[in-house]
C-alpha cells in the first residue's frame, strides 16, 4: 500500500524523525529507508527495544497518526487501477500491507483510494510480516487462489521477497526504490516505473494484467 498505491513519505519521515529523537536511533532518513515495507510492530520492537505489548501498540498508534497527519497522496495510476479492479465483478484481488488495521483504511480514504471489496490483509492478520511469506499467503487465501497463480505488486524489497517466497510472481514499481536496486536485490519477474503502465481486465473469470512500460 504505502509506496505502491499511496505516497506517505512526508508523514513517514516526520514520524521517524520524532521516534529517532525519542529513542536515539540516529539519522531518521536512514532508519526510514532500512525499515521500508516492514511492519511497525517488528521495527519498533527491534529498534526501539519495546517489549511491553501495551506500550508497543500505543507507539504504533502514535507513529501512524503522524503519518496520517502528513497527508498520504495517491501515486500515479493507483486510483485508476484500484477503481477499475473494484468495478470488475468477480475479480480476485486484495491489498496486502504491513500497516495496521487502524491505519490502512484511514490512509486509503485520505488518499481517495477505495478499499477492496474483499477487505484487507494488514499487519494484525499475520504472525510474521514481510519479508516472510505469511502476508501474501494470507492474501492468496483471502482471494481463494493458489499463490502460484497470483501476481504481487510491490515497491519495497521486503514486499517483493515476501511475494516471491509465497510462490507468487512479482511486479516491482520504481516509486520508492531505484530500478537497479530492485532488480539486483529483489529480482522481480516484471518491473515498471509506476502503475500508469499497468492495466487490468477480466477474461474468463481471471484477471488479465497488461504491462506497457516505456
Amino acid at each position: 500500500m504505502d509506496g505502491t498505491l499511496i505516497d506517505s513519505t512526508p508523514g513517514v519521515y516526520k514520524a521517524w524523525e520524532t521516534f529517532a529523537s525519542d529513542y536515539s536511533l540516529g539519522d531518521f532518513r536512514e532508519v526510514a529507508h532500512a525499515t521500508h515495507g516492514r511492519r511497525l510492530y517488528d521495527t519498533l520492537k527491534e529498534l526501539c527495544k519495546i517489549q511491553e505489548e501495551e506500550q508497543l501498540q500505543t507507539e504504533i498508534d502514535r507513529f501512524e497518526n503522524e503519518v496520517i497527519l502528513g497527508g498520504p497522496m495517491p501515486l500515479p495510476g493507483a486510483k485508476e487501477l484500484i477503481q477499475n479492479l473494484n468495478s470488475l465483478d468477480g475479480a480476485k484481488w486484495t491489498i496486502v500491507t504491513s500497516a495496521s488495521n487502524k491505519y490502512a483504511p484511514r490512509a486509503l480514504e485520505k488518499a481517495g483510494i477505495p478499499v477492496p471489496k474483499s477487505g484487507l490483509i494488514t499487519a494484525n492478520d499475520v504472525a510474521k510480516g514481510k519479508p516472510h511469506p505469511d502476508p501474501y499467503l494470507a492474501g492468496a487465501e483471502k482471494c481463494l487462489v493458489n499463490p502460484s497463480n497470483c501476481l504481487v505488486v510491490e515497491d519495497a524489497i521486503s514486499g517483493l521477497l515476501s511475494g516471491r517466497s509465497a510462490g507468487a510472481r512479482t511486479l516491482a514499481v520504481c516509486t520508492s526504490t531505484q530500478r537497479s536496486i530492485l532488480e539486483n536485490e529483489a529480482k522481480p519477474d516484471y518491473i515498471v516505473t509506476d502503475l500508469t503502465s499497468v492495466s487490468v481486465k477480466l477474461v474468463e473469470k481471471k484477471l488479465q494484467v497488461t504491462i506497457n512500460d516505456v
